[in-house]
């Protein structure tokens, strides 16, 4: 396929304070460029301790109208969700969250003190038709991600979608369309991949490292993403050969365009402006989210049996 553009992942602050992370989109490429997908962040850092009971260094906030990936390279998952879910899980490992008509999480907490924690939180917007439908919830420990070798130096996590050979499928069950992989290439080794028939956008962030792209006209250094020409059935190909002295390790997005007007208000990602104000009356009223366990989900102690 042909490279259209590579760019440099922005710099964000998510939760409004001194933290920052790498943003491949919307900060890199616009929400509309890199459409079905809305947001990559790429979070690294070293924990001052796991969180105790019901403290979350990302504390209660809702989300709405599409669907969230939390993929962890390393450190210890943890999460809670108004649909009573409660988890932690090891790396790499991942979450994901369709949240439909409405949901509200709080997360982190889970990683010893000192130790590294990275991963990538990820939004893929859903169509029209499917954003106010139930919210949906699933934990994937390591064992559970498929993994394949590529061939010397070279293998893939399976994120979602299907995978290139045999019969297996990537976890993520999202509402829209998608592959997600991520690769990891020792030093010098070539990877050749085709993405799924039916998918016209695609693009690939490098997080780790570097390459170069096809014939060699365009390198790619770490925290770079690349965008590429997916429109064309017989050209599905994409080629890389990792740095000769760091390797690579890089995130392949690609997916079906929904081509639909993007609604956005933080947390929430509808189609139109009149659709945020309605959310925005649902959180104030006490009403969302409209679908949510019957007992005060904030709380351990509160669920039944505990």
């Amino acid at each position: 396929m042909r490279v259209l553009k590579v760019v440099r992942a922005g710099v964000a602050h998510p939760f409004g304070d001194s933290r920052t992370v790498q943003q491949a989109f919307p900060s890199g490429l616009t929400a509309e460029e890199a459409d079905p997908f809305l947001m990559c962040d790429h979070f690294s850092s070293v924990s001052k301790g796991k969180a105790k009971d019901e403290d979350y260094p990302v504390d209660w906030h809702p989300h709405k109208g599409f669907d969230i990936i939390t993929y962890l390279k390393s450190g210890i998952g943890r999460h809670a969700d108004s649909m009573g879910n409660r988890c932690t899980f090891a790396t790499p490992g991942m979450q994901w969250v369709s949240c439909g008509s409405g949901i509200e999480h709080a997360e982190g907490g889970g990683t010893p003190e000192g130790e590294q924690g990275e991963g990538f939180q990820i939004w893929v917007n859903a169509p029209a038709a499917k954003k106010l439908d139930d919210p949906r919830y699933g934990t994937v420990p390591p064992d559970q991600i498929p993994v394949e070798e590529l061939g010397a130096g070279a293998r893939m996590r399976l994120l979602a979608g299907p995978a290139p050979l045999g019969d297996r499928q990537g976890p993520f069950d999202s509402a829209t369309p998608v592959s997600m992989i991520d690769f990891e290439l020792e030093p010098g080794a070539a990877l050749a991949h085709a993405l799924p028939a039916g998918l016209d956008s695609a693009m690939l962030y490098v997080y780790r490292g570097g390459a170069t792209l096809g014939t060699g006209e365009n390198k790619m250094a770490a925290e770079h993403i690349a965008m590429f020409d997916a429109a064309s059935d017989e050209r599905r190909g994409i080629e890389l050969v990792a740095s000769a002295s760091e390797g690579m390790s890089a995130l392949l997005f690609a997916g079906r365009r929904l081509k639909e007007p993007i609604a956005w208000h933080g947390p929430i990602v509808m189609n139109t402006q009149e659709e945020i104000f309605e959310t925005v009356k649902q959180i104030r009223r006490g009403t969302f989210p409209p679908k949510r366990v019957d007992w005060d989900y904030k709380l351990a102690a509160a669920a039944p049996g505990a």
